[in-house]
């Protein structure tokens, strides 16, 4: 994810980072305009269409219909940041329950064995479930003598989950926790596959494939059809006029695109490594 401060406008304006749209719209901006010099062109020089032709009205139809291109791109980008934020929200409870468990643990265990177990395997849940969404390969060492095995099972996340479940419950045939801790912890740890679900639910249901392939022909067809009715208005500032409209309006279906996912390794992807890392720095400060 890209840190960044608000409040220079001036890097904004006049830096492109690696994530910026005009990086990946390049080359299709020089075909517009290529296209648009072509139309207009053909329409001045060749044809020698006049200005009252009614080719002209052409604006009419984009005078009507921006309004609906506005719309849609207003709920695409809405619907997109919706899911970037609900995952940050899931990994912002992940952040918290993994502190309140290691809270709980270190004042309810007096075991020293018991306490580094926790210690390793609380961290490792959020690590592993970082990779797992990404959809990374997992061989990741939770203990000096242990690693999650690449043919045990699929789901890395359930595994951890499951180890700590019995573990608790071996820990309580044994004494060292009480029927009520037993309650408390089983909770916070249930709280761990909560999240997992939720986030693969992000994860494995994009936007519908009909209404994402609508919104880019509609901007396509918008786009190729700007030229016909301005360049009678703009002459050959239609070039410029109309690759900058479809810089403006792909941008927002790419932006939109790159945060429906917000688990991936795109620019402005969550940091999910980041969060892990500090969730294992938290659960190392607690237990001890």
């Amino acid at each position: 994810m890209i840190s960044y401060n608000p409040k220079e406008w001036l890097s904004f304006i006049f830096y492109f980072h690696k994530g910026d749209t005009f990086r990946k719209l390049f080359w299709i901006m020089i075909l517009i305009a290529l296209y648009s010099a072509g139309i207009a062109y053909l329409e001045l020089e060749y044809w020698k269409l006049s200005a009252n032709s009614l080719v002209k009205n052409i604006t009419v139809m984009h005078n009507m219909l921006g309004f609906v291109i506005s719309l849609l791109l207003v709920f695409r980008t809405n619907t997109a940041y919706d899911r970037w934020w609900e995952g940050r929200k899931m990994w912002g409870a992940l952040v918290n329950n993994s502190r309140n468990l290691a809270i709980k643990l270190s004042v309810m265990l007096t075991d020293k064995e018991d306490k580094e177990f926790f210690k390793k395997i609380i961290p490792a849940y959020a690590s592993v479930l970082n990779l797992h969404l990404k959809m990374e390969s997992i061989s990741h060492e939770l203990f000096d003598d242990k690693t999650l095995s690449q043919d045990h099972y699929k789901h890395k996340p359930n595994q951890i989950a499951k180890t700590m479940i019995q573990r608790i419950n071996e820990m309580y045939k044994d004494g060292k926790i009480t029927g009520d801790q037993l309650i408390v912890l089983n909770a916070e740890i249930q709280s761990f596959t909560d999240i997992c679900g939720a986030c693969e639910r992000i994860k494995n249901t994009p936007i519908p494939y009909s209404y994402s392939a609508f919104i880019k022909k509609f901007i396509f067809t918008y786009v190729l059809t700007l030229p016909f009715g301005y360049v009678f208005q703009l002459g050959y500032y239609v070039i410029p006029v109309v690759v900058f409209i479809f810089y403006v309006l792909a941008s927002l279906e790419l932006i939109a695109e790159e945060i429906e996912d917000p688990f991936g390794n795109d620019p402005n992807d969550l940091p999910t490594q980041k969060i892990s890392e500090n969730i294992q720095k938290n659960v190392e400060e607690l237990i001890y």
